[in-house]
């Protein structure tokens, strides 16, 4: 906005579901981590980072970086996705829901996690706010904050998605607002890849 380049729509959609691969990825990733701190060894983790394989290859794919990839440009993104790398993407995207069903039954009935999450490290609403926290932290605590609701930025204005909120602010409500936010990012995705301009982007 500030240097007056508009963004195509195709760099627009493509910026989403850049966006939203890298959430699905990272909560998932830190749901599996907490467990592993837990004590509950390699299982929760291991199938988290299975999935996060699938998704940096298609990082690898479009950007050359599995990681930290430099995708988005001022009034873009640095180059277009190929018909391929869109369809391997609609196929993780369709893929997902089931392992997170599984993951999820398999995390929230633990019950390493539920007696040393619940009820443990509770930030209140207030103090959540007071200190700045932001994300899934001040969502967990039930602050109904995001930034792709409140400011509509890129294209989120056109997607249909809920914003999860916790209810004590406690270690448990941080790791669930997560997975119920990789759920609504899956919603995104799916509507994303339905509508995406055909390319190349111009």
């Amino acid at each position: 906005k500030l240097a007056g380049i508009p963004v195509p729509e195709r760099a627009e959609y493509l910026r989403v579901i850049m966006c939203e691969l890298t959430r699905v990825v990272n909560h998932t990733c830190v749901a599996g981590f907490l467990l592993q701190d837990l004590g509950a060894w390699m299982t929760p983790l291991v199938w988290a980072l299975r999935e996060r394989e699938k998704v940096l290859d298609v990082f690898e794919s479009v950007t050359g970086a599995r990681m930290m990839c430099n995708y988005f440009r001022f009034g873009g993104v640095r180059v277009d996705m190929t018909d391929d790398d869109l369809a391997i993407v609609q196929r993780i995207v369709d893929e997902y829901p089931a392992f997170l069903d599984e993951f999820e039954a398999l995390m929230t009935k633990n019950e390493i996690l539920q007696q040393r999450c619940q009820g443990v490290g509770i930030l209140s609403k207030e103090l959540a706010i007071s200190a700045g926290i932001s994300g899934p932290m001040a969502r967990a605590s039930g602050v109904p904050y995001d930034i792709r609701k409140i400011d509509k930025y890129g294209i989120y204005g056109r997607f249909d998605f809920k914003v999860p909120l916790g209810e004590k602010g406690d270690v448990f409500d941080r790791f669930y607002v997560r997975v119920l936010e990789v759920a609504e990012s899956l919603k995104i995705l799916q509507q994303a890849l339905k509508v995406i301009p055909k390319g190349p982007i111009i």
